[in-house]
């Protein structure tokens, strides 16, 4: 037996690498690659009968790839594969060395017919050698520019080794004045009497780190002083028996630490105009002093000081804060229980104005399901009303005088006046109906349609008018099935009366069923689908394709809704799931159904990710959860 054809594909994106498989894999053994580097090995490994090549690739492009290919496998053709619509994108593609190339998006109905005619021989030659030398120029270019950046990266890497080391002795020293302060931590966390704590704080933080002095100082209820209230050795016990006092926001390191609720470092006292002359401790050379906080309330100050100059910096900020906090929490143990309750009072206020606002928008999002169908069906009411009269008055004018005296044939022709009144173009109308033939026009105007129209919008009025007993009833509960996806979605597209031309469907074989309630997933598919159909409004040639397929995540089975339409611009892509918010300007749209789809999959413990390019096209995905056995 024969072995089928090769067909290399080398893509950076999932979704173009799965369609070419899909539209090739009947005939031909598809391979993937994801980007340049990649392909090439696996070229030169599997010898493809035809390669396939991505133009826009990061790192290596798919120029670079395509030359790279045709010296290592002069004899496989390589076609590009190319959104690029800027002038003479086929000149450069053929000047890479590639053999054509096919544009994006891909059209399935021609791109099996596009690759056999390059594997039958088909090759596009260049005609301007012009070209071919820009683009060796261009290389060259690139080299010089790699060749550069290389040397900007070693000389970058050299410095950053010296940054390296610097941060990792900065690092080290970190380490060990965190875990001398953790060991403090350990030493006091347990002690619960005031006095004992603050004496065991500071002759922790001398023992631990080397310092020659520790204090701590609290703040009085006027805040105007703080106090000494504990202190290391002899000179602590004389000051604290004193009464040693320092004024907040005065003349000193423990009173700006205070007044300014941030760290203070004087690593020269000499130098330092806000330090205080102790006579206490003389021959002092640095001081730190950090501030205690309760919640937001500063309540004092912790000191230390050393007989070394410089010896602090930024790092024993660090260490010592947490030894401050850990002190002001030991300390302000009333005030924190407070701050928790008012704290938890807040949490639960803010609980229940988020449970208000999510059935508010499940409230406001369901209204506006109901009351979707109620335009359009009063559109082609008045569409079908108006052209009935115009018929009617039509036929009146050819009638006799007597019947066009009638007082029937009187109202008629007063209610098609009415209808010019109010800008109704009548004279187009009959104009339009005029060049029917009759079996169209039998098809167009039918009475039970309008009564279809009439129930649709009385059905959603009556709906929307008991939503407070269907948002408390059984209404408002899902009723949940197991659903074959491709029923679904044909049902869907017969119901919105897509023309054959226009939507293609592919669905994978042995699709598991997904668990839903099938009123509410279809209405996601509708939506997703009715998007589509509007932003291909423009489009010459409307290309709608649903796909259904298992994902590649385990457990999950995927629907994407592809079109080829305006796309949505990349600075809009993360609103367009906000509720309210629409890109349909003008033309209407509530902003409410792309956040309903997204609210209804999540219920069912899916997701909606979308990819979009403009002026491609869009592709909505919806990943539901397989039903298990």
């Amino acid at each position: 037996m024969l072995s089928l054809p090769k067909i290399l594909c080398i893509d950076d994106t999932a979704e173009v690498r799965r369609l070419v498989h899909r539209l090739l894999s009947r005939s031909f053994v598809v391979l993937e690659a994801d980007d340049g580097l990649t392909g090439i090995e696996m070229a030169v490994a599997e010898r493809p009968d035809l390669i396939l090549v991505d133009l826009h690739m990061p790192g290596l492009t798919g120029y670079e790839v395509a030359t790279r290919l045709k010296s290592l496998l002069p004899n496989v053709p390589v076609v590009a594969l190319t959104a690029d619509v800027t002038d003479n994108v086929r000149e450069r593609v053929l000047a890479s060395g590639s053999d054509g190339y096919i544009s994006k998006p891909l059209d399935p109905d021609r791109f099996e017919q596009q690759v056999r005619a390059y594997l039958a021989g088909e090759r596009e030659v260049l005609a301007d050698e012009s070209f071919r030398q820009a683009y060796q120029q261009m290389l060259v270019a690139r080299l010089e520019e790699k060749v550069r950046q290389l040397t900007a990266s070693l000389e970058r890497n050299a410095e950053l080794n010296h940054q390296n080391l610097v941060l990792l002795e900065r690092a080290q020293r970190r380490a060990r004045l965190l875990e001398a302060g953790a060991r403090v931590s350990r030493r006091i966390a347990s002690i619960l009497n005031l006095d004992a704590l603050l004496g065991a704080t500071v002759d922790a933080l001398c023992d631990e780190f080397g310092f020659t002095y520790a204090g701590v100082f609290l703040l009085d209820e006027t805040g105007q002083w703080a106090w000494l209230r504990a202190g290391r050795g002899e000179a602590g016990k004389t000051m604290v028996a004193a009464g040693y006092k320092l004024e907040v926001g005065g003349r000193s390191m423990v009173g700006l630490a205070t007044a300014q609720r941030q760290a203070r470092i004087a690593l020269d006292v000499g130098e330092e105009s806000f330090h205080f002359e102790n006579p206490y401790l003389p021959g002092i050379r640095s001081e730190m002093a950090l501030p205690l906080l309760a919640g937001e309330e500063v309540i004092g100050a912790l000191t230390v000081q050393s007989v070394e100059e410089a010896a602090f910096d930024e790092d024993d900020i660090a260490a010592l804060q947490m030894m401050a906090d850990q002190l002001a929490v030991a300390m302000g143990n009333a005030r924190l229980l407070k701050d928790l309750e008012r704290a938890h009072r807040e949490l639960m206020r803010s609980r229940t104005y988020e449970a208000i606002a999510n059935a508010t928008s499940e409230s406001i999002h369901w209204v506006g399901n109901k009351a979707a169908p109620i335009p359009g069906s009063a559109a082609r009411i008045r569409e079908d009303v108006a052209r009935y009269l115009v018929i009617a008055n039509a036929l009146l004018a050819e009638a006799g005088p007597d019947l066009q005296e009638h007082k029937y044939a009187r109202s008629l022709s007063q209610a098609v006046e009415e209808l010019r009144g109010l800008g109704v173009d009548v004279a187009g109308i009959e104009a339009e109906l005029s060049s029917y033939p009759a079996h169209r026009l039998q098809r167009m105007l039918r009475a039970a349609s309008i009564l279809e129209d009439l129930a649709i919008i009385e059905d959603s009025a009556r709906a929307i008018l008991s939503i407070k007993e269907d948002l408390i009833g059984p209404a408002r509960q899902r009723r949940e099935e197991l659903i074959l996806l491709p029923d679904l979605v044909q049902e869907t597209i017969g119901s919105m009366g897509i023309p054959a031309q226009v939507v293609r469907t592919l669905f994978a074989a042995n699709l598991p069923p997904v668990r839903a309630d099938r009123v509410q997933l279809g209405r996601v598919l509708i939506n997703l689908i009715k998007n589509a159909m509007e932003a291909m409004e423009e489009t010459a040639e409307e290309k709608l394709f649903i796909w259904v397929r298992l994902a590649d995540e385990p457990g999950f089975v995927v629907i994407d809704v592809i079109d080829n339409g305006v796309g949505i611009p990349p600075d809009q892509i993360d609103k367009i799931w906000m509720a309210f918010y629409t890109t349909k300007g003008e033309r209407g749209g509530t902003g409410l159904g792309l956040p309903a789809c997204a609210q209804i999959v999540g219920q069912l413990g899916g997701k909606i990710v979308v990819e979009s390019e403009v002026g491609l096209g869009t592709t909505f995905s919806v990943f539901l959860p397989a039903a298990s056995a």
